[in-house]
């Protein structure tokens, strides 16, 4: 169980420094370009979850796991709306959506999103009485 934790802290944490998100001229950014704060809010979800994995005490793991879930959709979001937001010097809402559109999300938010799951789902199984119990 330990171990397929440490793994997910390992994926959240270099998901973070990974491709996010792609801005065309600019290029990629990883979570420290797209904001400090959320990415220094990841790290230390991160690193308390590590507490709950060094303590064995998976229930904390599983909070700190939905709460990295919950900040990645939450920074999903925020992408999306200032992306939309980037461009709203322009005169039609079509024109806006079309070019914000040009901002495309990379695969670096899939090995975060893997990594959270994987800290939340990591079950240890214990044999009590001829029964699995989890």
């Amino acid at each position: 169980m330990k171990n397929i934790q440490l793994l997910g802290l390992l994926l959240v944490v270099a998901g973070s420094f990974l491709p996010l998100v792609h801005v065309p001229v600019i290029g990629n950014w990883n979570y420290w370009k797209l904001d400090h704060y959320l990415a220094i809010a990841c790290w230390i979800f991160s690193a308390c979850a590590v507490f709950g994995v060094v303590n064995n005490s998976p229930k904390i793991v599983r909070v700190f796991g939905v709460l990295l879930i919950i900040l990645f959709v939450f920074t999903l979001a925020a992408v999306k709306m200032q992306s939309l937001q980037y461009f709203s010097f322009l005169p039609f809402k079509s024109w806006r959506e079309s070019l914000a559109g040009v901002v495309k999300l990379r695969w670096g938010w899939i090995v975060e999103f893997i990594g959270a799951l994987l800290m939340i789902f990591a079950v240890k199984s214990k044999k009590i009485n001829n029964r699995t119990q989890i």
